[in-house]
């Protein structure tokens, strides 16, 4: 593949944000789904909990957009902190971590975003292409995590247009 030039990174990452943002926001009312009392709950023994699944999505997105910004990846594990114990607690660090890493990103010149930058030395690629691999990566995870939502006791909502919970939410309220 042709390097990509400077000013088509440029162009490149004026046409990302908006996907990057519209899918924190999804990913986040997901997250914060999880009822509260039941983030430890997992489909089989040998899967993720809600939680867990939940801190995966969010620290990945952090280093990647992290990484992105830095111009390298920082690979060292991300453990969740102590004080983040619950679903509302997570997605309030996925948010303080989102709008320091947007705004890292959106101060980056072109040299930079189109700068290769090495995954693991299994791939490398041009920085801004790692934010779509960030959003894939995230989605895929959340598409796991609404699954767990209805059998911990939560309701799924909205994603890409209404759910049959946030569609009965809305008759409850007398809206639909």
């Amino acid at each position: 593949m042709p390097s990509l030039q400077p000013e088509q990174a440029t162009m490149l990452l004026h046409l990302e944000l908006p996907t990057l943002e519209n899918e924190f926001a999804t990913t986040r009312k997901v997250i914060a789904a999880i009822p509260l009392d039941k983030g430890d709950w997992r489909p089989e023994p040998i899967a993720k909990t809600g939680l867990e699944l939940a801190w995966h999505i969010v620290a990945a997105e952090h280093r990647f957009l992290g990484g992105i910004a830095a111009g390298a990846f920082d690979f060292t594990p991300n453990h969740r902190p102590e004080h983040v114990k619950t679903s509302a607690d997570i997605a309030k660090w996925h948010t303080e971590s989102f709008e320091k890493n947007l705004a890292a990103l959106k101060k980056l010149s072109g040299e930079q975003l189109a700068k290769e930058l090495d995954f693991r030395g299994v791939f490398s690629q041009p920085a801004v292409l790692f934010i779509g691999l960030s959003n894939r990566h995230s989605i895929h995870h959340r598409g796991q995590l609404s699954t767990y939502l209805r059998p911990m006791g939560g309701k799924v909502p909205a994603i890409y247009g209404e759910s049959y919970d946030s569609a009965e939410a809305k008759k409850a309220a007398g809206q639909g």
